[in-house]
């Protein structure tokens, strides 16, 4: 299968052989679905916090964060390339469609229009305009990641989505006047994210009153997966080297493990909104926050109590505590586990990072949800699910997961440190079975190729899990350049 130039490129890579083989025999046998139980609703998996509790929480946060190393983790690395599809099909073939004709009639509207004006000449036609908005020539907005475009107009500025997550940094993830973010980008951008800091960290620290320790990392090449031709054999470059691809979010895996702090608040590059109505989502932030702690210190201290003496009455207390309130439902036969057998279940399903998940109610957006879901141990637990791991073909499962009410926006809190205050090797609770294989082409020749487990999906599989609603203005993506011009981001 493979030629002896072959294993000096993957071991270049840092790819371990037995990885790359075992990519190929998924390749080969198939990902199995996940096995829904039932969608996670509202008092079934899903908590909604009364305006009490969430002042209750987000106090509980704000009284603790003093002490706590807090830091906001950003996967920022992907290019904003399928924002402007449809202005590349009328750059390159004049087709014109009702998104195109809007970006034009609302042109001055956008937070990037003047930077554009400076440079288009006067009396150009539109093709001019997009030219110089989305290639070299201009703006180059078309292979720029979102990060450092401009999202929102104030009154005397314009803000990029990267600066929008310094303000909010410093209205949640604030530590005594410090404030920790690590972006995770590729390596042909990062030079022109410094520069973008360079220039605007120091009136935004003069602004808050903050000091930004900002961080960054690059997705490994050794987290890349092998592709393979449609029967399954590797797929070769022109050159006859094989082609490696991205594995897609999951490889942030590797760089999550690599963070060190308290509290970890995970949110996309292009879920933010103008300051006029960021209120809403700093409040949920640290209420959510406020959720991770109240459980942590339940954890910590029931871990401490196994240690000093499991009684029969605390491991009832810790039955009604993981399936009420952690979900997390025990395997067949446990009823028949001898004292010895619960006491060392529970140290393994206390024993795990834990995270907060933040859910909106379903509007139709494409993207995982939360579920019930068995798992290969027999427990059945909540996870985020994604539409391509369920066997859509099965009527009941397909019914499940049409059934779901909620959608995961992205917006988790971590805890990735243990009772001892050690850091967790997050590697070893991700299920490895919960990849996908997508199909691609390149060079005109059709390819498969292979996705990581989804970092808040099968790479934290293993991990104790809290979803609570979350209200729909907190989640405001951009995925096309016209969701711009949507109330939220004006």
């Amino acid at each position: 299968m493979f030629l002896e130039k072959d294993f000096t490129q993957i071991h270049e890579l840092g790819i371990d052989l037995e990885t790359v083989y075992q990519q190929i025999s998924d390749f080969k046998e198939g990902f199995p679905f996940m096995q829904l139980q039932k969608a996670a609703t509202p008092n079934d998996g899903v908590t909604q916090l009364s305006e009490e509790e969430l002042s209750e929480l987000k106090s509980l946060y704000e009284s603790k964060v003093a002490k706590l190393s807090p830091l906001k983790f950003v996967p920022a690395s992907g290019a904003a390339t399928r924002m402007f599809k449809s202005l590349f099909s009328f750059l390159e073939e004049g087709k014109s469609d009702k998104s195109t004709d809007q970006f034009f009639d609302k042109l001055s509207d956008f937070a990037f229009a003047d930077d554009l004006q400076k440079i288009v000449p006067e009396g150009a036609d539109n093709t001019t305009v997009a030219d110089y908005y989305l290639t070299k020539k201009g703006l180059e907005y078309g292979s720029l990641p979102k990060g450092l475009l401009k999202f929102h107009k104030y009154e005397d500025v314009s803000r990029t989505a990267l600066e929008e997550h310094l303000v909010e940094g410093a209205n949640y993830a604030n530590n005594n006047g410090k404030v920790k973010l690590h972006f995770t980008v590729s390596p042909e951008h990062l030079s022109r994210f410094l520069k973008l800091l360079n220039k605007v960290v120091p009136d935004y620290e003069a602004a808050y009153d903050v000091k930004y320790d900002i961080s960054f990392s690059e997705q490994r090449r050794s987290t890349d997966t092998i592709a393979v031709n449609m029967d399954n054999t590797p797929f070769r470059e022109k050159d006859g080297s094989l082609l490696f691809r991205p594995a897609g979010h999951g490889a942030l895996l590797a760089n999550l493990n690599d963070i060190s702090a308290d509290i970890v608040f995970i949110k996309n590059i292009d879920n933010v909104v103008p300051d006029r109505i960021k209120q809403p989502t700093v409040a949920y932030k640290k209420a959510l926050a406020g959720v991770l702690l109240k459980y942590q210190d339940r954890i910590f201290d029931y871990q401490y109590q196994l240690k000093e003496w499991a009684s029969e009455p605390l491991l009832l207390e810790l039955s009604h505590f993981f399936e009420d309130e952690l979900c997390v439902l025990p395997p067949i036969g446990y009823e028949g586990f001898n004292h010895n057998e619960k006491v060392m279940y529970f140290q393994k399903k206390l024993n795990r990072p834990l995270r907060v998940c933040g859910v909106v109610k379903n509007t139709g957006e494409p993207g995982g949800g939360p579920f019930w879901c068995k798992n290969p141990d027999g427990t059945t637990s909540l996870q985020i699910v994604e539409s391509a791991q369920v066997d859509m073909d099965d009527e009941a499962q397909k019914g499940i997961f049409n059934n779901s009410t909620h959608f995961n926006p992205v917006d988790l809190i971590c805890s990735m440190k243990n009772y001892r205050n050690e850091k967790f090797d997050l590697l070893k609770y991700r299920d490895p079975k919960t990849g996908f294989v997508t199909q691609k082409s390149k060079d005109g020749k059709d390819l498969k190729a292979q996705e990581l487990p989804g970092l808040w999906n099968g790479s934290m599989a293993d991990w104790n899990t809290i979803f609570v609603e979350v209200p729909l203005i907190t989640f405001n993506p951009v995925k096309t350049v016209n969701d711009l011009l949507r109330d939220e981001h004006q």
